[in-house]
């Protein structure tokens, strides 16, 4: 409801964009929310002052999901884990980025990786929503939600599978309702490929 001044954030942070890149650079990300919001929102909530520009860098960022999996597509890079273990991984896909981008580009990201053999967990919302299950006035609620789905599933994982979440809410919201860690994809992709777990 606070239209104007997200309307002045979002201006703000086009400017500091633009200062940055060209109209030929990529723009990426992690946090799912953040990044999707200026494809999503910012072209529709910007004054018309902001339209060309907010719509120039909607076409340009990308979630790091996104990115690796375009240049994978385009070989520019391969991955190889020779003689790696295979390793079942667990994704819960963040609620904006299933209603905003394409699910299924967290999953084949994952799957860049060949030992990786990955799973969605099916399920809704974990119940964070942002900021609303930090707030005490939401957080019953917030927990109730979690565990209609989520967490059950989760508790019925084995404990040593690998839980990946590609929003830092989601992350936060399994760990509170689970006791289990959740990683971004591009940290077990890391991972597997400099460090194995």
């Amino acid at each position: 409801g606070l239209l104007k001044k997200a309307r002045k954030i979002a201006e703000k942070n086009l400017n500091q964009i633009i200062k940055l890149c060209s109209p030929k650079s990529y723009i990426i990300g992690i946090e799912p929310s953040a990044i999707l919001s200026y494809r999503d929102e910012y072209p529709e909530l910007v004054s018309d002052n902001y339209k060309k520009i907010a719509k120039q860098v909607a076409n340009q960022i990308y979630t790091i999901e996104e990115f690796l999996l375009n240049e994978q597509k385009k070989e520019n890079f391969k991955i190889e884990t020779l003689n790696a273990q295979a390793k079942d991984i667990f994704v819960h896909i963040h609620c904006q980025y299933k209603a905003i981008a394409n699910k299924q580009t967290i999953i084949d990201c994952l799957k860049i990786v060949p030992s990786f053999r990955v799973y969605e967990i099916e399920s809704c919302c974990c119940g964070m929503a942002g900021s609303f299950g930090y707030e005490k006035k939401h957080y019953e609620l917030s927990m109730k939600i979690g565990e209609l789905f989520l967490f059950k599933a989760i508790k019925q994982l084995p404990k040593d599978a690998i839980i990946v979440a590609n929003g830092t809410s989601c992350r936060q919201q399994i760990y509170d309702g689970t006791q289990r860690k959740a990683f971004h994809p591009v940290e077990v992709i890391y991972e597997e490929l400099f460090q194995n777990f």
